[in-house]
C-alpha cells in the first residue's frame, strides 16, 4: 500500500459520526442538519428537460477535453464573470471541464507536484480537507497559513518565512472562504501572483462559493481577474477552480471547470487522460445551459441572503458572530469548547453543527479552529431559523 495513504486524517464528518455516536437526541425535535455544505435549493427548470433529451449521449465514450461548445460556454462565463479580455480566454488551451472540483483539486496536485525536491504546498487553514490529502499523496508536505480574525480570516502572506516560499510548488487559495467566507481583493490576489512569478510555484484558486454573494454590485474578486488587471493575460502560473455545486445548486451533477495557464493546462489534460475522468455527455449539455444562465444564479443567493437575514439577529445576542462576505457558512465563535458545543447541541436540540477544529490543524502555535463551529444554511428558510432558535436556546442554558 502507498505509505502517504497513513498521513491522512479522518475526513471532518467520520469524526462528527464519532462524537454524536451514542447520543440519542430528543426524538420530538426534527434533525436539522447544518454540518455539510450540501445545498439544497431546487435545480435549475431546465434541467431535467435537458437530461431526459440527451440521455442518448450515454452510448458513446465523452472526450476528456470535453465538448467544444461546453468548453466555449465556460470561456464566454468567465470572460464575462471577470472582465478578461477575450482574446485572452481560449476554449481550447485555457479550460477543462471536470466531475467536480473536489476530484480536480485533489489530481491537480498530482499532476504539478515535482515529489523529487522536497516540496511544500501552502493551503490556508482552517481549510477544504483535500488539499492536505492531495498534498501528501503527491509526495509534498502541506504548510498551513492560519487564517484568524485578527487578519480578515486571510492568509497572511507577509508572514510567509522566504525559505517557505522558496520550497513551495503549489498553494491553494480558497476566496470566498470555507469555511469563513472571507474574500480576497484584486490587490492580495496580485500580491499572491507576484509572489509566485518571484518564487515560481503555481496558484490553484478555489474559487467555488464565489457566485454566493450579498451585493449584485460588487461579486468577488478572482484571481484571472487580478491577473489579467496586472497585464499578465497569460495566467501564468494561475489556475482557478469552479463548481455547478454551489452556484447553481447541482451538487449531484458532479460538473465544474479549470481554466488558466495554458501550458499547467496542457499537462493536467494529459494527465487526466490516463486519469479516465471524461465528464458522460448528459452532465455537459446540463453544463452548458447553466453556464450560460444567470437569472436562477441571482435566484438563487436571495434565498441565502434571506437566511443569513433571518438567522443572524437570532444567533448575535447570544454568540459572537458576523455575516460573511461571501459564501453560505457561518463561523460563530463558541463559549464552550467546540467539540463539546457540537456534541451538546445535538444532544439536547437535535441539531448538527461542525467542530471548528475539525476543519483545521494545530500550527506555529494555535488552532484556529478551536472555539469556533462551522454552520451550513444550507436547510429551508423556516429550518434555518427552527435552527438558530433552538441554538439560542442551548447557548442559554449553558
Amino acid at each position: 500500500m502507498n505509505p502517504d495513504l497513513q498521513k491522512l486524517q479522518p475526513y471532518p464528518f467520520e469524526k462528527l459520526a464519532t462524537l454524536k455516536n451514542g447520543i440519542t437526541p430528543p426524538s420530538e425535535l426534527n434533525h436539522i442538519p447544518l454540518s455539510i455544505g450540501e445545498p439544497k435549493h431546487a435545480a435549475p427548470d431546465f434541467v431535467s428537460n435537458i437530461i431526459e433529451q440527451s440521455s442518448s449521449g450515454i452510448s458513446s465514450y465523452p472526450l476528456t477535453r470535453g465538448s467544444d461548445e461546453l468548453r466555449q460556454s465556460i470561456a464566454d462565463w468567465l470572460i464575462q464573470r471577470f472582465n478578461l479580455p477575450a482574446d485572452s480566454m481560449d476554449k481550447d488551451s485555457n479550460v477543462i471541464p471536470v466531475n467536480g472540483t473536489r476530484e480536480a483539486l485533489f489530481a491537480f496536485a498530482q499532476a504539478v507536484i515535482d515529489r523529487s525536491s522536497n516540496p511544500l504546498v501552502l493551503m490556508p487553514n482552517p481549510f477544504y480537507q483535500i488539499y492536505e490529502g492531495a498534498a501528501y499523496l503527491a509526495g509534498a508536505q502541506p504548510w498551513f497559513m492560519n487564517t484568524t480574525a485578527e487578519q480578515g480570516f486571510l492568509p497572511d502572506f507577509d508572514s510567509v518565512p522566504a525559505d517557505v516560499w522558496q520550497r513551495c510548488q503549489l498553494i491553494y487559495l480558497c476566496s470566498p472562504g470555507n469555511p469563513t467566507g472571507a474574500v480576497a481583493n484584486i490587490a492580495q490576489l496580485q500580491k499572491l501572483i507576484q509572489l509566485a512569478n518571484q518564487h515560481d510555484f503555481i496558484i490553484a484558486s478555489d474559487e467555488c462559493y464565489s457566485e454566493l454573494y450579498f451585493d449584485e454590485a460588487n461579486p468577488p474578486a478572482g484571481l484571472l481577474q487580478a491577473a489579467a488587471q496586472m497585464g499578465q493575460t497569460d495566467y501564468s502560473r494561475c489556475v482557478v477552480f469552479h463548481s455547478l455545486s454551489k452556484r447553481s445548486n447541482l451538487p449531484g451533477l458532479r460538473s465544474g471547470f479549470v481554466a488558466g495557464d495554458a501550458a499547467i493546462i496542457k499537462s493536467f489534460l494529459h494527465y487526466r487522460t490516463y486519469h479516465g475522468c471524461a465528464m458522460p455527455g448528459h452532465h455537459q449539455q446540463v453544463s452548458i445551459a447553466a453556464w450560460s444562465d444567470e437569472q436562477h444564479v441571482i435566484e438563487n443567493r436571495q434565498l441565502y441572503k434571506e437566511k443569513f437575514d433571518a438567522v443572524l439577529p437570532i444567533l448575535s445576542s447570544v454568540l459572537e458572530v458576523e455575516k460573511p462576505e461571501a459564501g453560505f457558512y457561518l463561523w460563530p465563535q463558541t463559549p464552550i469548547n467546540e467539540t463539546e458545543f457540537a456534541q451538546q447541541l445535538f444532544a439536547q436540540q437535535n441539531v448538527t453543527v461542525l467542530p471548528g477544529s475539525y476543519l483545521s490543524r494545530d500550527a506555529h502555535g494555535l488552532n484556529p479552529g478551536q472555539h469556533r463551529i462551522r454552520m451550513a444554511l444550507v436547510a429551508p428558510l423556516e429550518e434555518c431559523i427552527d435552527a438558530a432558535t433552538r441554538i439560542k436556546t442551548f447557548v442559554e442554558s449553558l
